[in-house]
Formats: structure tokens, C-alpha cells, sequence
């Protein structure tokens, strides 16, 4: 819970029994045009990103609140958009249509052009064939080779060859020396000695774009954080006139110092000072906390919180990027553009692949130019960089990817980032949000006490016909609790509110109040101290029932754990990892939770900048940190971890922030996660040494390093073995279980 909603701890009628300190909330109103702009800078900045991992958009996805009763069958995967690594920004549908089109030209290479020199059972030839071969192999490769190319060019801006580099470097060589080839074999050599790799430029390029497809088929990035943070708030705001009238202001000509009136039911559109009214304020879109709360002059407001049904007046204390919504957003932006520079490990093992393979490539070349002239280096030099192409390495990992996601979703785990599950088998400590993590953020009655000879089913009843009027978050559980018990509560009339305190009525005739333990104190009125002090310690919301001077009874509410809270805490241990725990609300209530889940590390009284904040103090210290959060005071957290992880109940912000989402909001689904990822991370490392292991014993063989005592790999043994390594990776990403 962010510090802007601490309030929620301390219910107007009721008394929690823990201190909170009422700091001021972040100044200055946001509005669309602030957001719009920084959405869009953060747009063209992941766009222009060479990124080296998944970690872009895809805008137009399902609305992703709400996880638990999630269909995504009809979900349209054509209008999605992503940064795909090191290709920039593409539309899902322009990829697939890439990727068939790509297809089809490299049909009819297969069939009419040989394989490394080796010619297959079912090709065949006729007069001009080659000829149509060189213009199906010029389209694939300016058409099906362009992201590749493209991303090459980033990598190499950003001095940092890996995958999009070693794959432009094959097709370029394939494609430029196959030209050569063509030209040799019909302007110069009509004896066609020259052999071409058209064959290979085709399969590098369909097998490269097959394997994206999967890859963005099985991470599925759903949404925009930024358009979602713009969604929280309205379109316009209902400013006062100097006559006492109201005109409807779009937010971006909001000014700060203007009187806004928030009508029952609507969107508070700025951050500012209720100057008028009182009202019950839920900002669980905004916080991730699931209350309400009584908020009357003076309290401070956050522009995207819904009012209740109240009526209240509002005075902006600013406008602009200094809102609270808008600094969270620059906060995620940051996090994403500094966690998008991470490496994958394909990206490390594509990098020494890429060096390994011009370097040797370049020692055979002048190596066999001196010995056996320019004609046989070249050949030498095309055949290591073509041999390097990396067949089986561009599937290794999508293929395990897939794998992985479907697992995962079968067990309510969505997987938005597939470095993720890489990095899971490295995270030492596991940040989480308390409110809606931990707990289940909803007051649950703990105990009903009654004194002076009171009867508990008549008194609960009294409660409930006093609070059946009201939206307040402890009517509710008081009002649930009597429903569960079967109480049916009589009719109370003449109900007011007793400002800061609480509620009086009549019931049959007599009057009763609902109020606070401070209330009782001033007034002289005694109540049980032993009882009370006990039931605040656990850190309960009390509310006391008097009739004239005498308590009849109390009820203690409190925000109870979730089932498996303790059970994860315990696997983590198990796990080696430091579960810690992250929350806006005090240190009294925090350490309650604390000592109820094991007397877990514990940092209280955050602000959203402050999650953020020590995500990156853990990891200066050498941590790899994930982080468990559900709303947007949560998403700059989750966004800066190693692993961003969201309750699929929470907030769409903090989900679209994150790299896993539990769709069923279950903590234990954590450990299902982290079980997954680390079989994930071994099956990727299996792959990659396959498909890598082919390269290291090829490239070397193909540069004739064995030549001296017979033996130098042909293109087309090359070729076999090349295709060998491709089914194992296959074969093997298919074996992925989870026990």
C-alpha cells in the first residue's frame, strides 16, 4: 500500500489500533496530455531500442483485470504489436504475413536448388529454374531477411553483436556469395563449378522467422502501461466558474489552483485538496488496495481514484508530468528501459559464435589463399560463415519457450517475458506487496464480543442494522459475517453519521451507537482494556456497540492472509531465497503480518519511488530480485526487478509492468513459477549446447584444420549434421516437464 492511501487503515467510524502517520501525498494533478506524452516518448524509445529480450508492447490486447475468469480465445494475436529482440517494433499480423510469404518463395528453392552441393531425391531443374532461383532467394532475402538485417544494424550501433548479427552475417555471406556463384557459373565458368547457397539462405531465413513466430505466439505481452495509466483518468474535469457554475475542461488545459467538482460514481481527475464534502474514496485502481475511504475537507485525493457516493470539491495543487500517476509512469519507463539492456543467454552464446566464426573464418581465408590459392580461400571463408549460421540455435530457444508458456498457463501462469524464466533460477530474495499479495485485502470479521450480559447473535444483528446503509469496507464485513451466520438484522432508522467516530441510530425504539475506542475514553464510558488491548495487537479494526453508557460488544476486523501466504514463505526459505516484505502501510501493522507468516524481513511506510528504490538497493548490494505486486504503486517495482511478478487480480498497470502474471492470484503459483523456471533454464542450456556443440566442432573442420591428415567437412556432411542438431533441439525443447 502506497503512502497516498495509508488513510485506508484508519476507517472514519472506526478505530485501528495501529498509529498512522497522514504524510502529505505527492503534489500536482495529471493530466492526458502529460501521459499522452510520455507514452509516446516511451513508445518511440522501446522502439528504437535494439532490444535483447521480449520485453515490449503489445497493444490491443483483452482487458487483463479481473485474471481469474480469463478467456484469451478470442483474442485477435494479428493486431498485436511488440519489440521484438533487435528488430524494433512489429505488428504480430505484418510478421505472420512475412513469415508465409517467406515460405512460399523458399519452396520452389528448395525443390530446384541443391543443398550445400548435395542434390535431394526431389529436386529438379528446367531451362531458366535458375533464374528464378536467384529471384525468389533476392526477394527472401530483402523481404524475409529485413528484420534480421535491421537488427543487426542496432546490435552493431550499440556495440553488441549477438543472435539478429550472426544470423545477418549467414544470410548476407549465403546470399552475396550465391550472386558471386550465379555470375561464375553463367558469364564466367559455363562448367557451373561454382557452388551456391541458395538453399541455405532459404532455410536460415524461414527456420529464423518460424522461430520468432513461436517465440511472440508463446510470450503473449499483453497491453500498454502507458495507456493504461492514461485510461485511470477521465477525459475531462467539472471546474467551478467564478459565478459558482461548472464547465466541463478537458485535463490538459486543467489548471493547478482550479476547483474541480467530482460527481458521485466519477474519476478523480487530478491529485489535489477536498475543499467541499465528504465521501467515501475507493483508489484501488490507483493503489491496488481493495477499500474505500472516508474522506472529508482537508484530506488529500489522487487523480484516478473513483469517488463514492458522495459529492466532493476539489482544489488541483498541480498539473502536468509532477502527478502522481505520471511520476509512477516515468518510474516504469525508466525500470523497463533499463532492464530491456539484459541479456539472454542465446544472446551471450550468438556473440562468441559470431566472433569465433569470422575470426576463423578469416585465418582459413588467407590460410588456404596462400596455399591453395583465391579461389579455395573463398570457399573455405563462405563455408565456415554459412556452416556458422545458426539453424538449430535459432530454435533452440523459441522451441523451449513454448514448451514453457503452454506448461505454464495449464497451471494459471501467464509468462510475458521469456527472460524470466531464465533468470528464475537465479533469484536470491523475493520482494513482495502485503495488501492483496499477501493478504486478501478484503475485512474479514476475526471476533464478535459482547459484555454486560449482551447476547452475540443480537448483537451482531445490531451492528448490521446500523451498517446496513453503508458502502463503508467495514460494513461490508460486518455485513457478511451476519449473512454467514444466518442473523437476520433488524431495522434501524433515524441512522447518522457521527463524524470521525462513527454511527447512531434507533432500533426498536432505543438508541444505539457504533464507535470508537477513543470515543469511549473521552466519554468516560469503560470498556474491557484486556480484551481490547489483545485483539489490537493482532492488528484488528475494533468497533464498539454502546447503548447510553454501556459497551454491549465489539467486533475486531482485520485483513486476514491468504491460504498459502505461510506455505510460500516456506518454499522460499527452502529455496534459498529471502522472502521480504514490501508495504506502505506502518511498521505496527506491517510486523503483525510479518510475525504471522515467520518473522519475515520487513520494510514499511513505502512510498511508490521507495519500492523502486530499494529493488535497486538490493541489487547494487548483489541480489537478483524478484518482486510480487498488484497495483500501480507496485508497477515501478515491478518493472526494476529481475523478474516482475503480478497478481492477476490486481491492477492492469501493475500487470503490464510485470514479466509473469498469476492469473489465479495464488502466491503458491510463485513456486510453481520458480520450479518452472529452473527446468526451463536447464532445457534452454541442453539446447543451446546442442546447437551451439554442432557450430564449435564444425567451424574448425570446415576451415580444415584436420586437412593435413585427411579430413575437412564437406558443405554437404556440414549440411546433414547442421540438420541432425536441428531435430535434437526439437525433440529435446518437447521434453520439458514439470513435476
Amino acid at each position: 500500500m502506497s503512502d497516498e492511501s495509508k488513510e485506508a487503515m484508519r476507517p472514519m467510524h472506526h478505530d485501528h489500533q495501529m498509529k498512522m502517520d497522514h504524510e502529505p501525498r505527492h503534489q500536482a494533478g495529471v493530466h492526458h496530455e502529460a501521459m499522452a506524452n510520455m507514452a509516446e516518448k516511451h513508445a518511440m524509445h522501446m522502439s528504437a531500442m535494439p532490444a535483447t529480450e521480449e520485453q515490449g508492447a503489445m497493444n490491443g490486447a483483452s482487458d487483463m483485470a479481473g485474471m481469474s475468469g480469463m478467456d484469451m480465445s478470442d483474442m485477435n494475436m494479428d493486431d498485436m504489436d511488440m519489440d521484438m529482440p533487435g528488430m524494433g517494433h512489429m505488428n504480430m499480423g505484418a510478421f505472420k504475413r512475412k513469415f508465409w510469404l517467406s515460405l512460399v518463395a523458399a519452396i520452389p528453392v528448395f525443390i530446384l536448388s541443391p543443398f550445400m552441393g548435395l542434390h535431394l531425391p526431389f529436386q529438379f531443374t528446367f531451362p531458366g529454374s535458375d533464374w528464378l532461383v536467384l529471384a525468389l532467394a533476392t526477394f527472401l532475402f530483402f523481404y524475409g531477411g529485413q528484420p534480421f538485417l535491421s537488427g543487426a544494424k542496432g546490435e552493431l550501433q550499440d556495440k553488441a553483436p549477438a543472435m539478429m548479427t550472426l544470423i545477418a552475417m549467414g544470410i548476407s555471406v549465403a546470399y552475396l556469395y550465391s550472386v558471386y556463384a550465379f555470375v561464375m557459373n553463367h558469364f564466367v565458368d559455363p562448367t557451373g563449378m561454382t557452388m551456391d547457397f541458395f538453399w541455405e539462405l532459404a532455410s536460415l531465413i524461414v527456420i529464423m522467422l518460424l522461430g520468432h513466430w513461436i517465440e511472440m505466439n508463446a510470450v503473449m505481452n499483453a497491453g500498454d502501461v502507458m495507456s493504461k495509466m492514461a485510461a485511470l483518468l477521465p477525459g475531462a474535469a467539472h471546474v467551478v466558474q467564478a459565478d459558482g457554475s461548472t464547465a466541463d475542461v478537458a485535463l490538459a488545459k486543467l489548471q493547478e489552483g482550479a476547483s474541480v467538482v467530482v460527481q458521485a460514481g466519477e474519476k478523480i481527475p487530478a491529485d489535489g485538496v477536498i475543499t467541499a464534502g465528504a465521501s467515501a474514496v475507493n483508489e484501488a485502481l490507483v493503489t491496488g488496495e481493495a477499500k474505500a475511504m472516508e474522506k472529508t475537507v482537508g484530506d488529500q485525493v489522487i487523480g484516478g481514484a473513483v469517488n463514492g457516493n458522495g459529492s466532493l470539491t476539489v482544489k488541483v495543487t498541480g498539473t502536468g508530468e509532477s502527478g502522481y500517476l505520471a511520476q509512477v509512469a516515468k518510474l516504469v519507463a525508466d525500470a523497463q528501459a533499463d532492464k530491456s539492456r539484459a541479456e539472454t543467454m542465446a544472446d551471450v552464446v550468438s556473440r562468441y559464435l559470431f566472433f569465433a566464426a569470422l575470426l576463423v573464418g578469416l585465418i582459413a581465408f588467407f590460410a588456404w589463399t596462400a596455399i591453395a590459392g583465391l579461389s579455395t580461400g573463398l570457399t573455405r571463408l563462405v563455408t565456415v560463415l554459412v556452416i556458422a549460421c545458426p539453424h538449430a540455435l535459432g530454435l533452440a530457444i523459441p522451441l523451449v519457450v513454448a514448451r514453457s508458456t503452454s506448461l505454464a498457463a495449464g497451471r494459471g501462469l501467464l509468462v510475458r517475458n521469456r527472460q524470466a524464466l531464465e533468470t528464475a533460477g537465479k533469484i536470491d530474495t523475493l520482494m513482495m506487496d502485503k495488501t492483496g499479495t499477501l493478504t486478501q485485502g478484503i475485512f474479514k470479521v476475526n471476533a464478535v464480543k459482547v459484555f454486560a450480559g449482551a447476547d452475540e447473535q443480537t448483537v451482531l444483528g445490531q451492528f448490521a442494522a446500523l451498517e446496513a446503509s453503508s458502502s463503508h469496507p467495514l460494513a461490508t464485513g460486518i455485513l457478511a459475517a451476519a449473512k454467514a451466520r444466518g442473523v437476520a438484522a433488524p431495522t434501524a432508522t433515524a441512522v447518522q453519521t457521527l463524524q470521525g467516530v462513527g454511527l447512531t441510530g434507533q432500533i426498536a425504539g432505543k438508541d444505539y451507537a457504533i464507535v470508537t475506542a477513543n470515543y469511549l475514553s473521552e466519554h468516560g464510558i469503560a470498556f474491557d482494556r484486556a480484551v481490547f488491548d489483545q485483539l489490537a495487537a493482532a492488528g484488528n479494526s475494533l468497533s464498539f456497540l454502546i447503548a447510553g453508557q454501556t459497551v454491549l460488544g465489539l467486533i475486531a476486523q482485520g485483513d486476514e492472509l491468504k491460504p498459502d501466504a505461510k506455505a510460500l514463505i516456506a518454499g522460499l526459505r527452502a529455496r534459498g531465497i529471502t522472502p521480504v516484505m514490501l508495504t506502505g502501510d506502518n511498521q505496527a501493522a506491517a510486523a503483525v503480518v510479518a510475525h504471522q507468516l515467520g518473522d519475515i524481513k520487513v520494510h514499511a511506510e513505502l512510498k511508490p519511488a521507495d519500492k523502486a528504490k530499494l529493488v535497486r538497493q538490493y541489487q547494487a548490494a548483489g541480489h537478483r530480485v524478484a518482486m510480487v505486486g498488484d497495483g500501480v504503486n507496485d508497477a515501478p517495482a515491478l518493472a526494476r526487478a529481475e523478474i516482475g511478478i503480478a497478481i492477476g487480480a490486481g491492477t492492469d498497470v501493475a500487470i503490464d509492468s510485470a514479466d509473469v502474471v498469476l492469473v489465479k492470484s495464488e502466491p503458491q503459483d510463485i513456486l510453481t513459477f520458480l520450479n518452472l523456471g529452473r527446468a526451463t533454464t536447464r532445457k534452454m542450456i541442453q539446447n543451446l549446447w546442442w546447437g551451439a556443440g554442432y557450430n564449435i566442432l564444425a567451424i574448425p573442420l570446415a576451415a580444415g584444420v584436420l586437412a593435413g591428415i585427411g579430413i575437412i567437412l564437406s558443405p554437404a556432411v556440414g549440411a546433414l549434421v547442421m540438420s541432425a542438431s536441428t531435430v535434437i533441439v526439437a525433440l529435446n525443447a518437447m521434453s520439458l516437464k514439470l513435476n
